[in-house]
């Protein structure tokens, strides 16, 4: 084996990883959302209007994948969507009373999860750790490019 497993990061991010969305998993089933919905909420929230392929992007998830979330959430009536003013191909989507109503309730358990993670640090530790997975991301995709 080229490298031994203590030595290998991407072991304890994946369980951070894991451990954050079950996490969130649970925080936010009672308001009948699962992370992707919520996610999607959660950017539709701050940017009123954008397309499925932007919250895809803004969500970290595929087009395709978007497109089942974004399907299942207007079948809820928690979005709608309307074409765009000049680009009728492009979709605008925006929360609906009712999606609002779930993103607040789910947000509000949410934010015990993130508040919890925040508590464990002090501000410079957040800024240090958010500049560390900066640097592990930058590293990962250097690595894809090489392989």
């Amino acid at each position: 084996m080229g490298m031994p497993a203590d030595e290998r990061l991407g072991l304890d991010i994946k369980r951070t990883e894991q451990a954050l969305i079950a996490a969130k998993q649970a925080a936010i089933r009672p308001a009948g959302l699962t992370v992707p919905q919520y996610a999607a909420l959660f950017a539709l929230d701050g940017n009123p209007g954008m397309s499925g392929a932007a919250l895809a992007r803004a969500c970290l998830v595929t087009p395709q994948a978007m497109t089942v979330v974004l399907k299942n959430l207007e079948e809820r009536g928690f979005i709608e969507r309307s074409p765009h003013p000049w680009h009728r191909n492009v979709l605008e989507t925006r929360l609906t009373e009712a999606g609002r109503a779930a993103l607040e309730a789910a947000d509000e358990r949410a934010v015990v999860v993130e508040r919890a993670i925040a508590a464990e640090f002090s501000a410079e530790e957040r800024k240090i750790l958010r500049d560390l997975l900066a640097r592990c991301g930058e590293a990962i995709a250097r690595a894809a490019r090489e392989l």
